[in-house]
């Protein structure tokens, strides 16, 4: 069973959530539009549904609604932004536009963050930089859930990458994914659902296949992308977004990353401070006009997107399925599991907010 409701109701419903929780009212808008993002673009397992999440860990002292955000390292085309343990829905824009100022002055920015929080879908702090003009890239680790190749611990989070390219008559260019086979959000989903999952997406305790959705809850890891032939790769993707994020900024790394969920403690002898980020921003006409270049990506695109196909099936850019689901969901609503209401609604008592 879902429940269909409007983004604007769902907007005013999470900004005052996030204004009880005491964010400053730009602070409060800011993470709700990265927070609702995830909903639009039907990327359900990190939007709204998340937000008991953020709560629990407000309460428990481990998010800090009132950070002071800034640089503490630069160079004219590099930073590390320390994010004061804020709300990572919050220090990831920060920070994306502290790597759009240094490309506008140099051409490139990069930026690398420790000491914030989960930052909601990657691909919403990459797209910042479409309007610009510039190429976005954006980056994050995560709570480790998932095993190496052929490991039985879980070293590394589901740690995305996201990439967003601009082009002119087409719909931008928008890469947003796991380094996993699947983000464990979705296996959250089929908990709520009580379905089973596909096979390749997860493994037990004993480093066994499973289709358990429960599978990682009860001591087993998600699967790096890649699957039984080609996991290695999927690792090896999210060991660089954990360097890039984490090591490079001095925030916690693989094993020491902590949580997401409120009921588990952060290591008692962390490597660094808090979750780490790493963005990037492009400007194209650091390469060639910007005119030129999005004539030519609308020929690549349109060249992909016309590509004979195979009986049934259509050639896809990345973004486009999210872009069409944007589209429906402005004008219909998102629609929410009923375990997601039960949860904005206790969300909602603890705030005196009404969804």
């Amino acid at each position: 069973m879902t429940t269909t409701l409007s983004y604007n109701q769902l907007f005013t419903f999470a900004e005052a959530v996030f204004s009880g929780m005491g964010c400053p009212d730009a602070d409060a808008t800011l993470a709700t539009e990265t927070l609702l993002s995830a909903d639009l673009r039907g990327v359900d397992s990190h939007g709204v549904a998340r937000l008991i999440g953020y709560v629990r860990l407000w309460e428990a002292g481990r998010i800090n609604a009132t950070p002071r955000v800034g640089v503490t390292y630069e160079t004219p085309s590099t930073a590390v932004v320390d994010g004061d343990g804020g709300l990572g829905l919050v220090v990831g824009p920060r920070a994306m536009q502290v790597a759009m100022d240094k490309a506008r002055q140099v051409g490139t920015g990069w930026v690398s963050v420790k000491n914030s929080n989960h930052f909601g879908i990657a691909g919403y702090h990459a797209m910042l930089a479409l309007a610009h003009d510039m190429i976005g890239v954006a980056m994050t680790n995560a709570s480790p859930l998932v095993a190496p190749t052929y490991s039985l611990e879980r070293l590394l989070g589901t740690n995305p990458i996201a990439v967003a390219v601009p082009a002119g008559e087409q719909p931008d260019f928008v890469l947003d994914m796991a380094t996993t086979t699947a983000a464990n959000g979705k296996l959250e989903i089929a908990q709520r659902k009580n379905l089973p999952i596909p096979e390749g997406w997860a493994q037990d305790a004993a480093g066994v296949g499973s289709t358990d959705a429960n599978a990682v809850k009860n001591g087993g890891a998600l699967l790096p992308l890649g699957g039984a032939t080609g996991s290695h790769k999927g690792y090896g993707l999210g060991a660089v977004v954990d360097i890039f994020s984490a090591v490079l900024s001095g925030a916690n790394y693989g094993p020491w990353v902590p949580p997401f969920v409120a009921f588990l403690q952060p290591s008692a002898n962390p490597v660094g401070q808090g979750l780490g980020h790493f963005f990037g921003a492009m400007r194209v006409d650091a390469f060639r006009p910007a005119d030129e270049f999005k004539a030519h990506m609308d020929n690549w695109i349109t060249t992909f997107r016309q590509a004979q196909a195979v009986e049934g099936r259509h050639v896809l850019i990345p973004g486009d399925p999210e872009r069409e689901t944007s589209a429906v969901r402005l004008l219909e609503g998102i629609p929410l599991l009923e375990p997601v209401i039960r949860d904005l609604e206790t969300v909602g008592a603890k705030f005196g907010v009404k969804l």
